[in-house]
């Protein structure tokens, strides 16, 4: 009796060991922003919170999302697949008659949390009592996925994972008013911010001064991100949780800009990446190519929790991991405006291929044309301020079917080189790997005119709902969807 007591004693003890060694997860994921952080080579600002944050841990220098905006991207990293092969790749999908359900055995990443005893819940900043934070999915899932809004409302001893949504990108505005609004609340905060004149933007962008103006507001809300992060930081160490509790810094896609969020460019899919924290190694930095679904196994498999074998995401952080020699993305339908383009990139080289080449790049769609910083781009094309290369890129009636670029020689991808006989055996190799992935993940393509239909009624009510800014706006999408009912019928 007394050995089998003796047993059943250590048993308990490892058991509790076990469970108080299991560390928390905490992800802190920001709207609207590419890697401008000190910590990842910006000049004009300094980010000391997720510069210590990848101090004493890990900073992966080429990660990437697989769709360029929020709620494609949030589908994909919630189930660590690609939004393409659950069907989750149109934004804003589902919302109407016609639903979307995870295909069978794909889980949300907090369903699984919980199968493993951990406690789950999600947040705004600060942390409002009753209030939970971002979710954005495009597919029916249960909300009791999320057990609470702060982490404070578990049980005594028990691990949890947490995610902080936070506004990022978009505390800037839409407009000059808000933008420069905003920009006199940072002052108050952080003192004197980049001035326009400093900024330096992407050669494929005009120095006009509205564009300056809205850049320096970004890099003040990369300031206020980072403020938030050592905020997250300080409540964990308050509440003595810090040093067993992996921290996680990620962004929903790059920049809200005219070649940033919704497309595939690196400015629209290159994201910061930085994690720390038990199991995580310190003061590292990764230049492997990483995808953001891949933050769904590594985390799981810090939490000691199986990775279901479906999940296309990778453990970036196992001891056996072979790293990527590509990535992929996709932007489908973006509110409105239809649209299908993928892409693959490697260290060297990114591909591009776009579905709809008769459409502009710029096609019409009322979220981005009511940006101030797109107006400028337009007025200074009236005007004639555009050089060439502008022009081409930005306002061009028409894109090339295929695009490829030499990133080490043209990181801003500007010389497209799809026809270059030099880069035949290039361009060969990457229209094979993309089409390889898209048959291999079951690209499910095209939204049926019957989704589309379903999607914009719930679009347009919204107007009517919630109100809008400008008069005008629900106008403005209706005759954009006759727009795409139009071309979609002229092929």
């Amino acid at each position: 009796m007394k050995r089998l007591l003796a047993i059943c004693s250590l048993l308990i003890f490892s058991l509790s060991c076990n469970a108080a060694d299991r560390p928390n997860i905490v992800w802190i994921i920001a709207d609207d922003m590419s890697a401008h952080f000190s910590c990842y080579g910006e000049k004009l600002i300094t980010t000391p919170h997720v510069d210590a944050l990848a101090e004493r841990g890990t900073l992966f220098s080429k990660a990437f999302v697989t769709a360029p905006v929020c709620s494609t991207n949030r589908s994909a990293f919630i189930t660590g697949m690609y939004q393409t092969s659950i069907g989750a790749h149109q934004h804003r999908s589902g919302r109407g008659k016609l639903k979307i359900e995870l295909p069978e055995g794909v889980k949300i990443v907090p369903e699984l949390f919980q199968d493993g005893d951990y406690f789950t819940s999600i947040s705004g900043w600060p942390i409002q009592k009753g209030k939970r934070g971002k979710t954005d999915y495009n597919f029916e899932w249960d909300e009791s996925a999320y057990a609470g809004n702060d982490w404070r409302l578990r049980k005594e001893g028990q691990p949890f994972f947490h995610q902080v949504q936070i506004p990022g990108g978009k505390l800037r505005g839409a407009d000059h008013e808000k933008t420069a609004d905003f920009r006199k609340r940072m002052e108050e905060i952080h003192g004197a911010g980049p001035k326009p004149e400093e900024v330096s933007l992407p050669p494929y962008y005009p120095r006009d001064p509205e564009l300056l103006h809205d850049w320096a507001a970004y890099l003040d809300s990369a300031k206020e991100t980072d403020r938030v992060v050592g905020e997250v930081v300080a409540r964990l160490k308050e509440d003595g949780l810090l040093e067993n509790t992996v921290v996680l810094f990620m962004t929903d896609h790059g920049i809200s800009h005219a070649r940033g969020k919704q497309y595939c460019y690196d400015e629209g899919l290159h994201v910061p990446l930085v994690l720390a924290g038990p199991g995580v190694d310190s003061g590292k930095r990764r230049d492997d190519l990483v995808e953001h679904i891949d933050i769904a196994a590594l985390s799981l498999a810090l939490a000691g929790i199986e990775i279901p074998e479906k999940m296309q995401a990778q453990d970036i952080l196992a001891k056996d991991y072979q790293p990527r020699d590509a990535v992929f993305g996709a932007r489908d339908r973006c509110d409105e405006t239809v649209d299908r383009i993928r892409s693959v990139r490697t260290q060297k080289y990114k591909y591009i291929r776009n579905f709809y080449p008769k459409r502009p790049h710029l096609q019409p769609n009322n979220y981005k044309d009511n940006k101030s910083i797109y107006q400028a781009i337009r007025e200074a094309d009236k005007k004639g301020e555009l050089d060439e290369v502008q022009k081409q890129i930005l306002l061009s009636p028409e894109r090339a079917p295929e695009e490829l670029y030499d990133l080490e020689s043209d990181p801003f991808e500007i010389n497209n080189l799809a026809e270059s006989k030099e880069h035949a055996a290039a361009l060969k190799d990457m229209r094979n790997r993309l089409d390889t992935w898209i048959k291999e993940t079951n690209d499910q393509g095209d939204e049926s005119p019957e989704m589309y239909d379903s999607d914009m009624a719930v679009y347009l009510l919204g107007f009517d709902r919630k109100g809008r800014e400008r008069p005008d706006s629900k106008a403005n999408v209706t005759k954009n969807i006759e727009l795409m009912k139009k071309w979609a019928s002229e092929g």
